[in-house]
């Protein structure tokens, strides 16, 4: 069972995934092998043998492959179209620094006028705020009772999640 063959994982086996699972790039067998504290460079290819037969006895979602600088944890190509799916929300939310610096004063002023944000910084806000809306991290929350009801703007749920936060009380303060 998937319980049992965690329970019975070696160390050196648990410290080659752990390694492999954090370093985001091929380790060579010898680093691998100082890592998971293994007198025998030979013996990592063994553990690397176990641990992708475990993976496929419980139909895990990844394995060990030998890249040609090293051994590297991959996900399954059968993932491949969710994981470019997931891959491009992240880089469609990467941010610029003006689009920071807006998303800052619309999540601690908010709701705020698009005036507001301008005179906050100094520049003309209406193009940032636009993307910051298209990306789902600002959203339209209402009107104020100024001339012209300017539209009032308030960050979304995506970004509490895209923060780690609950609520809008979780904002750090200096």
């Amino acid at each position: 069972s998937e319980t049992l063959d965690l329970e019975t994982r070696s160390p050196k086996s648990a410290r080659i995934e752990a390694a492999l699972l954090v370093a985001g790039q091929p380790l060579s067998a010898r680093k691998l092998a100082q890592f998971a504290a293994i007198a025998d460079v030979r013996e990592v290819q063994e553990l690397v043998n176990q641990l992708n037969s475990s993976y496929e006895r419980t139909d895990s979602t990844f394995r060990i492959e030998r890249v040609a600088s090293g051994y590297q944890l991959l996900t399954l190509p059968r993932f491949a179209p969710w994981l470019d799916r997931l891959h491009h929300r992240q880089q469609h939310l990467k941010l610029s620094p003006p689009m920071m610096e807006t998303l800052a004063i619309v999540a601690y002023r908010q709701p705020v006028t698009r005036a507001d944000v301008e005179a906050v910084r100094g520049v003309q806000s209406a193009e940032i705020l636009k993307q910051l809306m298209e990306r789902g991290v600002v959203k339209i929350v209402g009107a104020d009772d100024s001339l012209g009801r300017p539209y009032l703007y308030g960050t979304t749920r995506q970004f509490l999640e895209l923060y780690g936060l609950t609520s809008l009380n979780e904002l750090p303060m200096s």
